[in-house]
């Protein structure tokens, strides 16, 4: 059977994806930060594992990544959904809570993705998919720190798939997936956060509908996954054209308010998500 590691499984999109990646047949390795919510997720698994895993800690993610290509034969598919979102304008946040974000968004990623190509190159197939965020794609105002270290990942995997073909390694494969705002843990607290209005000025995701696009991809690999489509050529839009982007952008922003308090509304009636 194939086998695949899902980071930040412990709830919210990570779950929504292991238990997708299960439905498909994969022995799947959930695991986080918080071992004892990674346990409780696989519980409701058939056939699932579960880990406690830091991605901050390189070694650790070499370490399940061998220990699960060993015990399976191999290591399919891996993962990397774990992230943290702080929201604020830049110069406000301190040092501290930038690096948090750097160290979880981008090093995390590239630890994952590291760990897993180690085994995938060896035996010349596997798949690794990033989870980065349309925040990967444009910097989004109030979340600027949370969008740098999600360009750096958005970089760090499109560069490295260029090299693995530039070293003539066909058989692994690099995808990010860059959803629109997900209603997840990350977001449950910040409907009041006019910061984070960004994240609401789309149509906000359910975990379910993002997981199912990701199990897709498993089958038909892909760099950039970009959900909804149709948003991504819009954000590219606005970055060709930053100065008409910066006069467009209180309008953009009180739209963005807006939708986030009808989101808000919706959900304390119990009307979203059905």
């Amino acid at each position: 059977m194939a086998t695949a590691v899902v980071t930040g499984a412990g709830g919210g999109l990570g779950w929504a994806i292991a238990r997708e990646l299960t439905k498909r047949g994969y022995v799947v390795y959930v695991t986080d930060v918080d071992g004892e919510a990674a346990k409780r997720a696989a519980a409701e698994l058939a056939g699932a594992r579960s880990a406690s895993l830091d991605v901050r800690d390189e070694a650790a993610c070499r370490a399940l990544a061998a220990q699960v290509a060993k015990d399976q034969g191999s290591l399919d598919l891996w993962v990397n959904n774990a992230g943290v979102l702080v929201t604020g304008p830049s110069w406000t946040q301190d040092e501290a809570t930038r690096r948090a974000m750097l160290e979880v968004n981008t090093m995390g990623t590239m630890n994952g993705t590291i760990a897993a190509l180690e085994p995938m190159i060896a035996a010349g197939r596997g798949h690794v998919i990033n989870v980065i965020s349309l925040a990967g794609i444009v910097a989004a105002p109030g979340e600027v720190n949370y969008s740098a270290s999600k360009h750096a990942a958005m970089a760090f995997t499109l560069g490295t798939l260029f090299d693995l073909r530039r070293a003539g390694i066909e058989g692994v494969k690099l995808s990010t997936v860059c959803p629109d705002g997900i209603w997840t843990p990350m977001l449950e607290d910040k409907l009041d956060d006019v910061d984070a209005a960004g994240s609401f000025s789309g149509k906000l995701l359910i975990p379910d509908r993002v997981a199912t696009e990701i199990g897709k991809l498993t089958e038909r690999p892909r760099p950039i996954l970009v959900l909804p489509r149709w948003r991504g050529l819009q954000l590219r839009l606005l970055d060709l054209f930053p100065r008409l982007t910066l006069r467009l952008l209180p309008l953009a922003l009180r739209d963005a308010r807006r939708k986030q308090r009808r989101y808000k509304k919706l959900i304390e009636a119990g009307k979203w998500p059905r």
